[in-house]
């Protein structure tokens, strides 16, 4: 199962991260989220997995994938069918 950290807006409309979300459930792709801290001095976390601080970022099996639009490239190439 992939996961991804995300930022804590409420909406997958707003953001970056939303339109990864969006992106993820329109390929049928299982995720779990986890929401990141606000400010990105507190994001230590997603730093020792991406070796960066924004968010999103997709980890799926060995693969680290930050920065949305390449998210959604990766994405496409996982498309069940």
């Amino acid at each position: 199962m992939a996961i991804l950290y995300r930022c804590k807006t409420p909406t997958n409309w707003l953001c970056a991260c939303g339109k990864v979300a969006r992106k993820l459930d329109a390929a049928g792709i299982d995720y779990a989220e986890v929401r990141v801290p606000l400010r990105k001095r507190d994001r230590d976390e997603v730093e020792e997995i991406s070796g960066q601080r924004w968010a999103p970022v997709l980890v799926q099996g060995d693969d680290v994938i930050h920065d949305s639009h390449r998210i959604v490239e990766f994405v496409e190439h996982l498309r069940p069918g």
